[in-house]
């Protein structure tokens, strides 16, 4: 029995239909009916309720369903035994926005040169959901806003960036004069509840400022667009890959207690050693964080 068929069979149970499934498998939908008619056979049963509107598992397929987990993940174990010790297989690793715009791309071709047999898989999310996604082993490492607590014995991180806060604007402003712009015009908010807003929320309530908050973002790509319109200034860290040709950047003073630090989250028993230290050695001979200011 072909492991890749009960793939496409819990595909098809968990996205709910055979078209998602074939999105999911990179296959066509013909081709994942095909491997379930196939499955049916072989196991004499059928696996499949299928209607006009929807595909749901028979009572039978729901039984055999833990069981078909479970040889998917020895299959995957299997190959990952393999693969730690050498760079090769799957890498999964997640990333925030900032991260798969600024800092990855260099990494990745670069590593496509090193470790050509080594596949990133790649999942995007803010850094709270990464950070639980480590802890739960659904990731191999993840590229994240520092989190703003103590972490576990079993996670290691390496600091990657650390990026001085800055005003953000469609105009030149002096850095004496920030605090007035931030008075005078409307506020772009990097969200104040993701981990990388916490630094800008810190820095009004020490210099006792209470801009008019237009909305709140957790997208600092949005928000330079936005300010590039002329819609209002924001407060935001220096992130890699921040473009300056349409919008101005000031440093805020005192910006080196406002720091967003970026790192690498891994677990400490990781499960890709090898694969997991090439990535990092990479990401930190790459990340080009920004010097930071007296």
């Amino acid at each position: 029995m072909d492991i890749r068929f009960l793939q496409s069979l819990v595909a098809v149970v968990e996205t709910g239909s055979i078209a998602a499934a074939a999105r999911r498998e990179n296959l066509t939908a013909a081709a994942v009916s095909q491997r379930i008619q196939t499955l049916e056979r072989i196991l004499g049963c059928e696996l499949l309720n299928r209607s006009a509107h929807a595909v749901l598992p028979s009572e039978q397929c729901l039984a055999l369903l833990p069981k078909v987990r479970t040889l998917i993940q020895l299959e995957s174990e299997l190959h990952d035994e393999l693969d730690a010790r050498c760079l090769s297989g799957d890498l999964r690793i997640g990333a925030i926005s900032t991260a798969l715009t600024g800092i990855l791309p260099e990494v990745m071709e670069q590593l496509a040169i090193d470790a050509p047999a080594l596949r990133l898989r790649i999942t995007p999310g803010d850094s709270r959901m990464l950070y639980e996604r480590v802890v739960q082993g659904d990731l191999d490492a993840a590229i994240l806003v520092q989190p703003p607590f103590a972490l576990p014995k079993t996670i290691r991180q390496t600091l990657l960036r650390a990026e001085p806060l800055l005003l953000l604007s469609k105009i030149p402003v002096a850095a004496t004069d920030i605090h007035m712009t931030l008075c005078r015009q409307p506020m772009i908010c990097y969200d104040t509840q993701a981990w990388g807003g916490q630094s800008a929320l810190h820095y009004l309530k020490d210099h006792a400022l209470s801009p008019e908050v237009l909305c709140e973002l957790d997208a600092l790509e949005a928000i330079s667009i936005l300010v590039a319109k002329g819609i209002g200034v924001s407060l935001v860290p220096e992130w890699a890959g921040l473009s300056v040709d349409a919008v101005h950047a000031t440093l805020v003073s005192g910006s080196r207690d406002y720091m967003r630090r970026v790192v690498l989250l891994y677990p400490v028993n990781s499960r890709r050693p090898r694969a997991v230290s090439a990535l990092e050695s990479l990401l930190t001979q790459m990340s080009r964080a920004p010097a930071s200011p007296s």
